[in-house]
């Protein structure tokens, strides 16, 4: 019911010999001018009560990054208000690019990955975060993620 991009687009592997870049499973930071944090994009799947989710990565300011980062294991960090971004993973099977979508990303309890909200516009991906999908729809991704080939 999930998949995982496990860096922003933006990373290369080249970036890992970088003194000032660094990719950890929840945060990655370019060059020391970009900075991103790994959340979830969570899709209700209508017809089973169950989530799906996309696990990408967005791309914050230094100072909203900066303070994310200090109040990563602080208890209630859930109750910060969100964090506007960008996002940094593209979904192939979207069109248009999800590249740069409007995100918001609000933090959870400790040990939970954060909650990215898209801008509620028309693109396709914001739409069934917004309205959900069919599990139909749900295998329909599987088998495009895991048969790549299959992809228009």
């Amino acid at each position: 019911m999930s998949f995982a991009a496990p860096a922003p687009d933006f990373w290369t592997p080249e970036l890992a010999e970088d003194p000032e870049s660094e990719l950890t499973s929840e945060t990655c930071v370019i060059k020391g001018q970009a900075f991103f944090v790994h959340g979830l994009i969570e899709i209700p799947v209508t017809d089973t009560g169950e989530v799906f989710s996309w696990g990408v990565w967005v791309s914050l300011s230094q100072d909203n990054f900066t303070r994310a980062l200090r109040l990563w294991n602080t208890p209630g960090r859930e109750n910060e208000p969100p964090y506007f971004g960008w996002l940094s993973t593209g979904l192939t099977l979207y069109s248009p690019t999800t590249i740069e979508l409007k995100t918001n990303l609000h933090t959870r309890s400790i040990g939970e990955r954060p909650f990215i909200e898209l801008e509620p516009t028309d693109h396709p991906l914001a739409v069934e975060q917004r309205m959900g999908i069919a599990h139909a729809r749900v295998q329909h991704i599987a088998e495009l993620m895991l048969h790549p080939e299959q992809q228009p």
